[in-house]
């Protein structure tokens, strides 16, 4: 009776001390198994940054249909930088509608002598539905160089697009960070 105690005995101190063990394994399992890969950058809706950012050049958005993310990252990736480089890079992309007149008041000034733009760069996919296709673009490189002058919030550079038929503005910037 005694050696079937033992053996009683025996199992259940292996139970219990199997418990924490396979508790911290399946822990230790949980947070280095690789998660699904993240979707790339969400379309976001809030005005507030943009019109922090390039309101004061553009005038007030009424609304707006953007993406700002890192462009070093891997787009779709579970890989995050962990470690920021010295240097970072930070697309800001969209389309905007002004107040009513915005475009206008903007192209009208002779100092940026607007023109009929170029084809447009490529809008990245997500952004493609909220861009109108019959857009007539006009661009002006003297105000790209006025609102993107280097100040407290990174080096910006890019362009920016206006239709006055429908008082857009549409947004492909840079913000270089170091």
């Amino acid at each position: 009776m005694d050696a079937q105690r033992g053996r009683t005995d025996r199992r259940r101190f292996l139970l219990i001390a199997a418990i924490p063990l396979l508790t911290a394994g399946a822990g230790t399992a949980y947070a280095v198994w690789p998660g699904p890969a993240r979707p790339g950058p969400r379309v976001r809706t809030d005005l507030e940054p943009l019109n922090a950012r390039f309101g004061p050049y553009v005038g007030t958005l009424g609304e707006a249909h953007w993406l700002g993310y890192d462009i070093d990252e891997k787009p779709g990736s579970a890989e995050s930088r962990t470690v920021p480089s010295p240097d970072s890079r930070i697309r800001l992309v969209g389309v905007a509608r002004l107040t009513a007149g915005g475009a206008a008041a903007v192209t009208g000034k002779a100092e940026y002598a607007f023109a009929p733009a170029a084809a447009p760069s490529a809008l990245p996919a997500e952004l493609v539905p909220y861009a109108p296709a019959g857009a007539t673009w006009q661009h002006s490189r003297r105000f790209d160089a006025y609102a993107n002058h280097e100040g407290a919030e990174g080096r910006p550079s890019g362009e920016y697009l206006f239709d006055t038929a429908r008082d857009l503005v549409r947004f492909d910037l840079l913000y270089l960070y170091t």
